[in-house]
């Protein structure tokens, strides 16, 4: 098996944009919802606005451009490809950091985190701070090859990350996640406390305590709340995915607006937004995350992740050191006494009071001065 070590560079065919465009053009559209509001989906005037701009001035070129600043390579594990980004600091004693993203994100949600992380003095940032980043796309996400075989659950895909990193010549290294990426890095967590220091998640699942249920915070509470709103009202796409993957693959692979939409409501309804999407993110850089499943045809590979992991519950101790950041608008979030009884080494956790689900896309800053916060305690 080849351990080689390809470079990667992200390239659109001029045939791929040429068929997007059509399909756009010839989007056959639903009437318009009943309400005024988003309670039954997008709303068509805002899918039909967000697609005329991809169709008339998005400009891919240049968004690619932006994308390929970064170092990206791909190299072979357990059969599959995967691309990842990696950028080393010029930093020497920079803490080697793998970062995850879940669905429906990609690794354009850390393109502002990137530099930062990796060079902080330039960046008004502490040498001290450095780290050589690592931001793999998932099996069946982006670059990344799309399994062909069962088997690619959260564990699978950990035990690759920690093959990965040696690789690239670390032993010794950190690691970040969120959404899907914060079930990978827990698992790396478990799996490889010999060569993973620690690790840092800004969607921790740490489910509530039944002894606090009598005595529950106002945040704990609040908490719950959003669970059971989740659950009514939010996850419809998530029992679709972990149940029928292949089905709705189909019509997303079809139709560049359906996965638009598909991907969209998730912003909307995930972000910290005051009801706008682009009110924390610019709809180029939505378009651009759309654009990472569109041109790859990775609709029905990346909802394969929950059949395969919803399949085999992680409830292992963690014994490396773990640190928490909670943003308010997250889709589950978690007090310290809960966090605290599915994390023995628990040493770091906050709460914030701005973000959402996609912290480093959201709130950049931020997500920069956690991540350092954290590794600060564990280097």
């Amino acid at each position: 098996m080849s351990n080689d070590i390809q470079p990667f560079r992200i390239a659109a065919t001029d045939a791929q944009l040429d068929d997007l465009k059509l399909r756009l053009r010839h989007t056959r559209w639903p009437e318009r919802e009943c309400v005024d509001d988003w309670s039954q989906g997008m709303p068509l005037a805002y899918a039909q606005e967000v697609v005329a701009y991809w169709l008339e001035r998005y400009d891919w070129r240049a968004r690619e451009a932006g994308l390929n600043r970064f170092a990206q390579f791909k190299t072979t594990i357990d059969e599959l490809g995967i691309h990842f980004i990696h950028v080393r600091s010029p930093h020497a004693d920079a803490l080697p950091l793998v970062i995850t993203h879940g669905w429906p994100g990609s690794i354009v949600e850390f393109h502002k985190v990137i530099e930062p992380l990796t060079n902080p003095t330039a960046h008004g940032g502490d040498a001290a701070d450095a780290f050589h980043v690592v931001c793999p796309s998932l099996p069946g996400f982006g670059f990344s090859d799309k399994p062909t075989r069962n088997g690619w659950s959260v564990q699978r895909i950990a035990r690759a990350w920690a093959e990965l990193m040696p690789r690239l010549g670390y032993k010794r290294y950190a690691a970040q996640g969120g959404d899907w990426g914060s079930m990978v890095t827990t698992a790396i967590g478990i799996q490889d406390p010999g060569n993973c220091v620690g690790i840092h998640l800004n969607m921790p699942i740490a489910l509530p305590d039944p002894a606090t249920m009598n005595d529950l915070t106002e945040n704990e509470k609040s908490a719950i709340a959003g669970m059971q709103h989740y659950n009514d009202w939010d996850s419809g796409y998530s029992k679709q995915q972990s149940t029928r993957p292949q089905t709705v693959g189909y019509g997303l692979t079809d139709s560049p607006a359906g996965q638009l939409t598909w991907i969209l409501e998730k912003f909307w309804s995930w972000t910290d937004c005051d009801g706008h999407p682009e009110n924390v993110l610019t709809r180029d850089e939505l378009l651009d995350n759309a654009m990472l499943y569109w041109l790859p045809a990775t609709a029905a590979s990346s909802a394969r992740l929950y059949w395969e992991s919803f399949r085999v519950p992680m409830t292992d101790p963690v014994t490396v050191p773990v640190g928490c950041s909670i943003f308010p608008k997250e889709i589950f979030r978690t007090s310290r006494r809960w966090a605290e009884k599915r994390f023995a080494n628990l040493v770091f956790f906050k709460e914030l009071t701005k973000g959402g689900h996609f912290a480093a896309f959201e709130q950049p800053e931020t997500f920069i001065q956690e991540v350092r916060d954290c590794f600060r305690l564990m280097r």
